[in-house]
């Protein structure tokens, strides 16, 4: 059985990396059997590329949830993808690196770097850690974190042109989905997996920020969550 290897929940969500919440969601929507070791530090000391999740399936390890995905549609088949067209797919892949390139710095930056955010990304990231750990961990990342922005080019602009960035995104998303039941139509397809992780962490994350303010202005994206909560994270 696949090993998916992810930080814990948090946030009241499957997880609080939009990243290890769109492989979950990806798993079970193309119905998948994975079982989720319990969350360790040793996990992410031992992830190939530095970075949750990965996975290990029949002793492969594949890490960076588009290549996992790939090797899963190659293994398992791609029971979600098939009714896409060549322009839908291209179509999807385009919001895919809106979601993944672009409003994930955003939404980092507002986690991380804005005195609010900050504080909540803390407890939810580092609560459970041992002293001495606690003291100076969370310290350390959040500083990586703010040298990854500024290499990315994000953490360069100003605050108010970051808002502007990420509303920009989030209302081209709301637009193109407009009254669909899934982003790309009337049945899911697996960008749904990645939009679902990334508007849910916005809207449902206890992270008060521009951004999701934004995003609340949009009945369809809470409606959306909603739908994707209730088929693929039934209680």
């Amino acid at each position: 059985m696949i090993e998916l290897f992810q930080f814990a929940p948090a946030f009241g969500l499957p997880n609080a990396s939009p990243f290890c919440m769109k492989l979950e969601t990806y798993l079970r929507m193309a119905d998948i059997e994975f079982e989720i070791p319990s969350a360790k530090l040793q996990h992410l000391q031992k992830a190939p590329k530095g970075k949750m999740p990965y996975i290990i399936d029949q002793g492969k390890t594949v890490s960076d949830t588009s290549f996992i995905i790939d090797y899963l549609k190659s293994t398992y088949g791609d029971p979600l993808d098939a009714w896409l067209d060549t322009t839908q797919r291209a179509t999807a892949l385009a919001f895919q690196r809106l979601l993944e390139e672009n409003l994930y710095w955003a939404v980092l930056y507002s986690r991380w770097v804005e005195p609010q955010g900050w504080e909540q990304t803390r407890g939810a990231f580092f609560g459970g850690l041992p002293a001495p750990l606690k003291w100076f961990v969370p310290t350390i990342a959040r500083r990586g974190i703010i040298k990854e922005l500024h290499g990315q080019g994000m953490g360069r602009h100003s605050l108010a042109e970051i808002h502007a960035i990420g509303k920009r995104d989030i209302s081209a998303l709301a637009d193109f989905m407009a009254d669909k039941p899934y982003i790309m139509g009337g049945q899911p397809c697996s960008l749904d997996a990645c939009a679902y992780a990334f508007i849910a962490n916005l809207l449902w994350a206890p992270v008060e920020s521009e951004l999701k303010d934004h995003a609340q202005k949009y009945p369809q994206l809470l409606a959306y969550c909603e739908r994707m909560r209730d088929r693929y994270y039934p209680a």
